[in-house]
Order: structure tokens, then sequence, then C-alpha cells
């Protein structure tokens, strides 16, 4: 059997697990997302523009904001463009296989029910930042606006070759890393003083906890019916390493190490670092009880072995790693 006729006897062995989740999915949609009545909404946070206050509700945000210092800023930016870039990510889970076979978008199963609403909760989290640091005047929004349509431009390949089990490991990791930025940077928001972006971060983190549970749930289904072919997604995807959905947003562009320079802030300041990279993964590891999995096939045992030990492995080299010295920033006035 020559490789591409194991990987498609591989995936469609996949296919026909995720269409028994379909209903559990569907719970998730009903259970785990929330109504669009009654979900928070971007001007709760904001400055009423109808007010007759208007222009002193945002002299305040401005002055709150002013006190910001100017590497906490920058990463709110970076994350504000990673959540922007929503197109390619909702594209992204619409061409995984079995995840929508009929390319219907109004199709009543659970998987694009979930593609649709997650999407709608998420596409809340760019349109609040974006308006907060519009009004806070920090940023040079024209810079901003063009790095999102590059971003845009450019897409998002998170290298899970449209195999739902790797796609879903993906999304479970990277809605943790999101929620753990979200969070670290409402720390320092408040720290700063600015207690309403405290709140926008942590209350954009609680989303992110909601779908990173609903995500991990799918995961965890997946282990009880497939576990070898669930445990060689896992491999695969960390041994391809999670890429953050943004690295491509300085590609073309006069600046293309700009997801570089965002990475080392994020680094530095301590809003998403390689100790948290090292433990997400230990964190999925215990999660999924890789660790004491029974029945294995060879190749799933050999997987079992690699990840056993991979949280070590990150957190050895996350001690080595040095916070960059020199920093740039981007994005600011």
């Amino acid at each position: 059997m020559n490789k591409s006729e194991h990987i498609n006897y591989e995936l469609e062995k996949n296919l026909e697990v995720i269409s028994q989740l379909d209903d559990f999915v569907g719970h998730a949609v009903d259970n785990t997302l929330v109504d669009p009545d009654e979900c928070w909404q971007p001007t709760d946070f904001l400055p009423d523009m109808s007010a007759p206050d208007a222009f002193d509700q945002v002299k305040l945000l401005q002055e709150r904001a002013a006190g910001i210092p100017d590497t906490i800023i920058t990463s709110l930016i970076g994350n504000m463009i990673t959540e922007e870039a929503l197109p390619s990510y909702q594209t992204y889970f619409n061409l995984l296989e079995g995840i929508n076979p009929e390319g219907n978008l109004l199709s009543p199963s659970g998987w694009v029910r979930w593609s649709k609403a997650w999407t709608a909760e998420e596409n809340r989290h760019g349109d609040l930042l974006n308006k907060y640091l519009y009004l806070s005047a920090r940023a040079d929004m024209k810079k901003v606006e063009q790095t999102i349509h590059r971003l845009i431009y450019n897409g998002f390949d998170p290298k899970s070759e449209k195999d739902p089990y790797q796609a879903i490991i993906y999304t479970s990791f990277q809605e943790r890393a999101t929620k753990i930025s979200h969070v670290n940077t409402g720390k320092l928001a408040d720290k700063a003083g600015d207690d309403v972006l405290s709140r926008i971060c942590k209350t954009i983190a609680g989303d992110e906890a909601r779908h990173e549970k609903a995500y991990k749930s799918f995961m965890s289904e997946i282990f009880n019916i497939d576990p070898n072919g669930a445990i060689l997604a896992f491999e695969k995807m960390m041994r391809k390493q999670i890429v953050m959905p943004a690295v491509l947003m300085g590609k073309g562009g006069p600046n293309p190490t700009l997801f570089d320079q965002f990475s080392a802030i994020t680094q530095k300041i301590g809003v998403y670092t390689g100790w948290d990279y090292a433990r997400i993964i230990d964190h999925l590891v215990k999660l999924w009880k890789i660790e004491s999995l029974t029945g294995l096939n060879d190749m799933a045992a050999k997987a079992q072995d690699y990840l056993s030990n991979l949280s070590d492995r990150y957190m050895r080299l996350a001690d080595r790693m040095k916070a960059p010295d020199e920093i740039q920033l981007a994005w600011l006035k």
C-alpha cells in the first residue's frame, strides 16, 4: 500500500467518526454557544455615540488608555488583528473533509451550525477591540487596517492536511492560547489603570474558554471512539508545531518580520510565552489521558511515548529562551 492510499484510508475512517459526532456538536451549538439576542455585544463596553455626553465618554476612554505602556498597546493590536482575520478561519473550517460535504452553509448539520455560530461569536472580538483602539487614539489605524487587509489577503494554513482530527487538535490548542493571551493582556491593562479594557479582555477570554471547552470535548469524543487515530493526529500536529493564526500578517508587505516583532513583544511582557506553549501541551496530554491509554497499535504507542514527554521538552526550551532584549514596536501613533 503506497502512502497516498494509506492517507486516504485514514482520512475516510476519520470522516466516518466525524459524521458520528454530528448530534454531539449540534448539542454544543445549543448549549455552549449563546443566542445572539442574549450575547454581549461590543456596544456594551464602548461610549454611546448617540448620548449627549458622548465626547466626554470618549475623552474618559482616551485618558484611561493614555497610561497604558506602548508594549501592551502593541500586543493588544496584534491580538485584535488576529481576531479580525475571521474570514480565513471560517473558510478553513468549512474546507475540512467531512465538515460540510454538501458545500451548503444553510445545512442543518451540527458541524455546519457550529461553524456559523462559532464564527458569529468570534466576530464580536475583533469588532470590539478595533473600535476601542480607534477611539483610544493610541494606534496608527491606517497601518493596523493595512495589516488586517494583508493577513486576510495572505490566508491561513495550520498544516492540518484537511484532516478534521488534526484541525480539532489545532483549535483546542489555539482557543486555549488565545484565552491565555487575552487574560494576560487584561491583567496588564488593569495594572496600567484601564479597568474597562481589562474587562473587555477578560470578557473575550471568557468566550475563548467556552470555545476551547467545546473543541476539547469534540476531541475527547474522538479519543473515545478512535484512540489510535486520535493520538496519531495529536502527534502529527505537535511534530509540525502549532502555527499561530496571524503568522502571515507581514508576508509580502513592507515589514515581512511583523509577526516576529509581535511575538517578541508578547514573550517579553508575558502575554504569551514559550512556557504557555509547554503548559498547553501538558494540559491537553492530561485532559485526554494520553499516558494511560491502552490497547494502542504500534504506531499509536510510539505517538504516546512522544507526547508523554513533549511538554517537559518544551518547558526546558522555554527555560533556556531569553526574553528579547530589544523589541520593535509597530502600529503606534
